[in-house]
C-alpha cells in the first residue's frame, strides 16, 4: 500500500513537467513574435528569453526533484 502511494506521488510530481514543457513553448513562441514585429531589438529579446528559458526548466528540474524524493527517499 505504501509502495502505490509513492508511486502515484511520484507520477503527479512529474505533472509540472508538462507545465514546464507548455511554458518554454509560450516563451519562444513570444520570442519569434517579438522579433518578427521589430528585428533590431533581437538581442535584448533573446537575453531575456533565455532568462525565461531558465526559469521554466527550473521548475521542471524542481518536480523531477520532488518526484524521485518521493520514490527513493520516503
Amino acid at each position: 500500500m505504501v509502495e502505490a502511494s509513492k508511486i502515484i506521488a511520484a507520477g503527479l510530481a512529474t505533472v509540472g513537467v508538462a507545465g514546464a514543457g507548455i511554458g518554454i513553448g509560450v516563451v519562444f513562441a513570444a520570442l519569434n513574435l517579438s522579433i518578427s514585429r521589430n528585428p533590431s531589438l533581437r538581442n535584448v529579446y533573446f537575453n531575456n528569453t533565455i532568462l525565461g528559458f531558465a526559469l521554466s526548466e527550473a521548475t521542471a528540474l524542481f518536480a523531477l526533484m520532488m518526484a524521485l524524493l518521493l520514490l527513493y527517499v520516503i
